[in-house]
């Protein structure tokens, strides 16, 4: 164990967070097929994702299932967004909490007030943020190295009460295939599987596939 002293959480965090795998600035989107599969069903349809990261979804009838695989796509391609350590987190420091197995444990003080961290390797397995009034808390337990940054692969994601700190929405399970596309080494999301308990405590899952992938020139 490091002398705790010696530990730089704001150090080890920005190594972490710079580890991260992002697009390029230059980034102009991608399209394909995007398959949808819940409770037996199949939704097939095409999907387009334009550098203002909107995605458009066509063939598909269903509101809901156009709003769930937009979103999937949304979120995916906002965490590859390329954004300074210094111009996200320069009003925040970073406090060590604890130094285990698991990592180095971290609380922000400062702007984000509250937010936590852990770090394990230069890679980020603990999130736990206000994000919009409510707590995210998410434990990444994979991690896929492309060896221009990482991205998880394998991790759970549930939501806090912020005023009771105790969990108010299922826990989410996430499994996610990556695939290379291009010649810049352009890491798009292949399928993602997300699992949860639904209202009779009986999993149920979901499975977005997208194939066919081919960026925007």
């Amino acid at each position: 164990m490091e002398n705790l002293r010696e530990i730089n959480c704001k150090e080890i965090f920005r190594k972490a967070y710079e580890n991260r795998y992002t697009w390029k600035n230059e980034f102009n989107g991608y399209k394909g097929k995007c398959i949808f599969l819940v409770n037996n069903n199949i939704h097939e349809g095409e999907f387009l994702l334009g550098k203002d990261f909107k995605p458009n979804i066509k063939k598909i009838e269903d509101e809901k299932i156009v709003k769930s695989i937009s979103s999937q796509l949304f979120e995916v391609c906002i965490h590859r967004v390329k954004r300074e350590f210094k111009t996200v987190h320069s009003e925040n420091n970073f406090n060590l909490l604890k130094n285990s197995e698991s990592g180095i444990e971290m609380s922000v003080s400062g702007k984000n007030q509250g937010d936590k961290y852990r770090v394990k390797n230069d890679c980020i397995n603990m999130v736990y943020r206000k994000i919009h009034g409510t707590i995210i808390e998410i434990f990444v337990e994979e991690f896929l190295h492309t060896g221009i940054g990482s991205l998880s692969k394998k991790y759970s994601s549930q939501q806090i009460d912020p005023d009771t700190l105790k969990a108010n929405s299922q826990k989410l399970e996430y499994s996610d295939e990556f695939i290379n596309i291009g010649e810049e080494d352009y890491w798009i999301l292949n399928s993602r599987t997300i699992k949860y308990l639904n209202k009779n405590q009986e999993e149920e899952k979901q499975m977005f596939v997208f194939e066919d992938l081919s960026l925007l020139k």
